[in-house]
């Protein structure tokens, strides 16, 4: 799958310039082990909106690793977070792994900084720490599938606005769902039914009663 190679490749490109470089390669581990679906799934929306061949430009592909870097970043702050291990664990380790945080989370920003997308990813952040900070004082671990939620919908939305279409309801109801229905960790099964149901949302006329509601999958 020709967008999995294409996030990656964008997604270690934004942090070539880290250093040192025993640091950048403690990220670029990282990133060369994650799933990327978050990214993936971008660019699914992205050629969706467009309903036509794939055209991944830097600056789509920039938005892909941007949603992807920052998603990252959350995910291993909310692993260090829960699992807390400078008590008894490899503080050091820990030390290094709040700076990849703090790095992937700023990088992907970067990328996104200038596009339709940003203020959704200002949201993301926001919402994660809010989320994280009620769950500390309440143990309520359902907060944690939030994350996964808001960054589908920061996925579609930096994907359809790249074709230029704004996001519809029904489109960021759709990449709820998504999330809702478990974040593939196998980012080829982004295939063509969940490009289809994509496309067929960014009608603004599109709702429950249309012809086109069997591509809901």
């Amino acid at each position: 799958m020709q967008e999995v190679a294409a996030v990656r490749r964008a997604a270690l490109a934004a942090v070539d310039d880290v250093e040192p470089d025993r640091f950048r390669d403690r990220i670029t581990d990282r990133l060369s082990d994650a799933p990327l679906t978050p990214g993936v799934l971008t660019l699914v929306s992205a050629r969706a909106a467009r309903d036509g061949p794939a055209d991944f430009d830097d600056g789509l592909t920039g938005r892909a690793a941007g949603v992807q870097l920052i998603y990252e970043g959350l995910t291993l702050t909310r692993r260090l977070a829960q699992d807390d291990p400078w008590d008894g664990g490899d503080r050091d380790a820990a030390d290094l792994d709040i700076l990849v945080a703090d790095v992937l989370v700023s990088r992907g920003f970067y990328l996104l900084a200038r596009s339709e997308a940003a203020e959704a990813a200002v949201d993301v952040v926001r919402s994660f720490g809010h989320d994280q900070t009620v769950r500390e004082s309440t143990g309520d671990a359902s907060l944690d599938e939030n994350l996964e939620t808001d960054i589908c919908e920061l996925a579609v939305v930096a994907g359809v606005t790249a074709a230029g279409v704004t996001p519809t309801p029904s489109l960021r109801e759709y990449a709820s769902r998504l999330a809702a229905d478990g974040l593939p960790e196998n980012a080829w099964i982004l295939g063509e039914e969940v490009g289809d149901a994509l496309g067929t949302r960014t009608n603004p006329d599109y709702g429950p009663d249309s012809t086109e509601a069997a591509a809901d999958h």
